[in-house]
């Protein structure tokens, strides 16, 4: 049965003109869960990541800083739709902040970058099949953006969603293209090579590439980490920041005992029992914020001595064929981690830096703090915190996870939460204009309910 779920799934990427590349990476992880690879990452296989270099430890001059910017290029990974916050278009076209989308602050914070300090600084974006044009018509926007001789798009591989009971290619003739799926972002390496992207970067002189989400308003170029690469001579590098009670989900670096190789343990890669270590603060005190700098010379070198393929880690996702039916057909999406590429790389390091380079937005609890009074945009577009103290914890009921139900529940935006440690919504409530949150706040509603105008909410409100 494996071996012609295989086979139809194969043919199928070949005639949908998929590179060999990413057909040979899938038949690798294809095999791993006919094996019932899970991918886990026991707790007793690794060791905390230990002391990490900071980033506010590295010094520059403008000169300096201005020759790490000339060799660097920014990635974006867009290949999102947000179907968890019931956005069905790209994700990074949210308007998040002051009207903006991540699409138009990533554009501005880049040409402000290049007016800074006189640079080219490119910008690309690795779409999925289902955001590049929209993604596109968005940046066309921004004049300017895109750099001569290189693309301001290139898409990322595409694989069959496989059923869970024998692994063929699901069907799903009610909408086809939800039969197939993006690899996971590991696949950036292999879509980097296959595109001619990675050729095109080194013969126009480009040694280090940024990779970071689109959904990231924080990951702004930093000059002073391709300067440290430089310095060192470091192939690969993981930005880390302290992990806090809202990042209990995130990945995070340790050290594997048997080689000593730094490793990512995504949420997805804990084992079942195991979930208490993972979200140990003081064990794994910080989490992997998926900004990556990468050395492109030592890239290469990779590929070519692996045949194009990275051999990375497994992830193996388990959803419905339409992740808005839960009752739909039951699927595996076979995917991997860009940021599991740092066992790849010998002499990989992780650099602690602050808070402000980690603005996510995954959920609509970290877009109502994005929104919020807690920050602003600066003339360069930085999402600048506005607050001396942790963020507070924020948790909305399920009658706020779609981003229609949320912008309804919000009609005036928002309300402060400056002075909150946390705030707790559960149920059917309606916002009214100028909410003030202050200490721990729950709101609780068995009925619709609104708040008026000018409420001081703390405590059980």
């Amino acid at each position: 049965m494996g071996d012609d779920g295989l086979r139809q799934s194969t043919d199928l990427m070949r005639t949908r003109g998929v590179d060999e590349r990413a057909i040979m990476a899938f038949t690798r992880f294809y095999a791993m869960v006919e094996h019932d690879a899970t991918g886990h990452i026991h707790e007793d296989t690794i060791e905390p990541l230990g002391e990490v270099q900071t980033l506010a430890d590295i010094e520059l001059t403008t000169t300096e800083a201005r020759a790490a910017l000339a060799t660097s290029v920014v990635l974006k990974l867009n290949g999102g739709l947000g179907t968890s916050m019931g956005i069905s278009g790209p994700k990074s076209a949210l308007p998040v902040r002051d009207g903006l989308s991540f699409l138009d602050i990533i554009a501005r914070q880049v040409l402000a970058i290049r007016k800074e300090h006189d640079v080219e600084l490119p910008v690309v974006f690795m779409d999925s099949f289902r955001t590049q044009d929209e993604t596109l018509q968005n940046l066309a926007a921004h004049a300017g953006l895109e750099v001569e001789g290189l693309p301001l798009s290139f898409l990322q591989s595409a694989e069959p969603k496989l059923r869970s009971d024998d692994l063929s290619p699901v069907s799903w003739p009610d909408d086809p293209e939800l039969e197939w799926c993006p690899p996971g972002h590991g696949d950036v390496y292999i879509a980097l090579q296959s595109s001619g992207l990675l050729d095109t970067l080194r013969d126009k002189g480009f040694r280090y590439l940024f990779l970071s989400n689109a959904d990231n308003l924080g990951a702004v170029c930093d000059p002073r980490i391709p300067a440290w690469m430089a310095d060192e001579d470091i192939p690969y590098v993981a930005e880390v920041c302290a992990r806090t009670r809202n990042d209990r989900k995130g990945g995070h670096l340790a050290r594997r005992r048997d080689d000593g190789r730094l490793i990512l343990r995504d949420s997805a890669q804990v084992a079942p029992g195991e979930e208490s270590f993972f979200a140990d603060n003081e064990r794994h005190e910080y989490f992997h914020v998926n900004n990556l700098w990468i050395d492109l010379d030592v890239l290469a070198t990779q590929l070519a001595e692996r045949a194009g393929v990275l051999e990375l880690p497994i992830i193996v996702n388990r959803k419905t064929v339409d992740p808005t039916l839960k009752d739909s057909t039951p699927v595996i999406q076979i995917e991997s981690s860009m940021g599991s590429a740092i066992e790849v790389f010998e002499g990989s390091r992780a650099l602690f830096v602050p808070r402000d380079r980690f603005r996510p937005v995954k959920t609509t609890n970290e877009l109502l703090l994005v929104r919020s009074d807690l920050y602003e945009l600066d003339a360069a577009s930085r999402v600048v915190s506005l607050i001396d103290h942790d963020e507070p914890f924020i948790d909305l009921s399920k009658e706020f996870r779609f981003i229609n139900d949320f912008d309804e529940r919000f009609p005036h935006g928002v309300p402060s939460i400056s002075e909150a440690r946390s705030l707790v919504v559960d149920g059917d409530v309606t916002f009214g204009r100028d909410v003030v949150c202050v200490g721990d706040v729950t709101v609780r509603a068995g009925e619709p309910r609104l708040i008026p105008d000018g409420a001081r909410l703390a405590g059980d409100a």
